[in-house]
């Protein structure tokens, strides 16, 4: 079986195409014959080794596999898995994981990580959406605002951003985000109340809109501390990478990690939902063959892409 992986650590190119023996399914999951897999930061940061402890610790073996979320078809159904094979799907997949990631053509998968493609979209669209559309629902349950509350989101031009924008809107929520000139124009069309041009001082324009600081603010953009002040005292910053920091004020810090919603086929199924009722727009920029998938990762890497990058196989 081809596959797309790292028997070392380092920049783009130590990604090439290896063989690896075919996956079978077992009890409770499903092999799916991968079409699209996305290219996220994650996929990035494991190829450059920043995810070494977690694969040593899981047993795991080079050549690592990288890919958190796929989209194709089942040809295989383990025992006890309510799916039937030809049946086309997206899924979430871990890395660190004995099944390894999505970038291979066949991945095997257990079926709480499933669901079927919304309906009307092709695989390319559907692989964007299980690994973000997650994150997002995963930030949000942790501001655990009201309707007609305010949340800020940072990076709200990017993929985890938009859909963050768009979610919130769907919950009644107050949207106050950032954009360069260039994207703001996206992100109102995305369901924005307020667009502020982000950057270093996006705290201070932030609290423009909201003086006495908002409740909850998600930070797709990682700016970490520069966007503490923005916050309400007594608010919540959920963060989607690792911070160390301590924001004071009692404002709670929460670290979204989408692994621990990986099984939650309700959130999974409710993302094919939006995205068929249009709540949830994925946005593919390119797509690249399995094998540039160096190309693919620089790209990625050089920032400024709007939409997602798609390896397909």
């Amino acid at each position: 079986m081809r596959a797309i992986g790292v028997t070392e650590f380092g920049g783009p190119d130590k990604l090439e195409v290896v063989d690896l023996p075919e996956p079978h399914a077992g009890r409770g999951e499903v092999r799916v014959r991968v079409h699209a897999a996305t290219v996220n930061p994650t996929d990035t940061g494991l190829r450059a080794g920043l995810r070494a402890q977690a694969l040593q610790q899981a047993g795991l073996r080079p050549p690592y596999v990288p890919g958190m979320e796929l989209a194709g078809e089942i040809d295989e159904v383990g025992d006890g898995a309510p799916w039937l094979p030809g049946e086309q799907v997206m899924a979430i997949t871990l890395p660190v994981s004995p099944h390894g990631g999505a970038y291979a053509e066949e991945v095997v998968v257990p079926a709480a990580q499933v669901t079927r493609v919304p309906a009307g979209t092709d695989l390319v669209h559907a692989a964007t959406v299980p690994m973000n559309g997650l994150t997002a629902l995963l930030a949000l349950d942790a501001l655990g605002l009201r309707a007609g509350q305010t949340v800020a989101v940072t990076g709200a031009a990017g993929a985890l951003g938009g859909y963050l924008v768009q979610l919130a809107t769907t919950q009644g929520l107050r949207v106050v985000a950032d954009a360069s000139e260039r994207d703001e124009e996206l992100v109102r069309s995305l369901g924005a109340d307020h667009v502020v041009r982000r950057g270093p001082d996006v705290a201070a324009r932030i609290r423009d809109i909201a003086p006495d600081g908002v409740p909850g603010l998600v930070d797709a953009s990682v700016q970490l501390a520069e966007v503490v002040p923005a916050i309400a005292d007594g608010g919540t910053l959920a963060v989607v990478r690792g911070w160390d920091g301590e924001p004071g004020r009692g404002i709670r810090l929460h670290r979204v990690m989408v692994m621990t919603a990986a099984g939650r086929t309700d959130w999974l199924d409710a993302l094919r939902r939006y995205v068929e009722d249009g709540v949830l727009t994925p946005r593919v920029a390119r797509t690249f063959p399995a094998e540039q998938a160096p190309d693919a990762h620089r790209l990625l890497e050089a920032g400024g892409t709007r939409g997602r990058l798609v390896l397909t196989f």
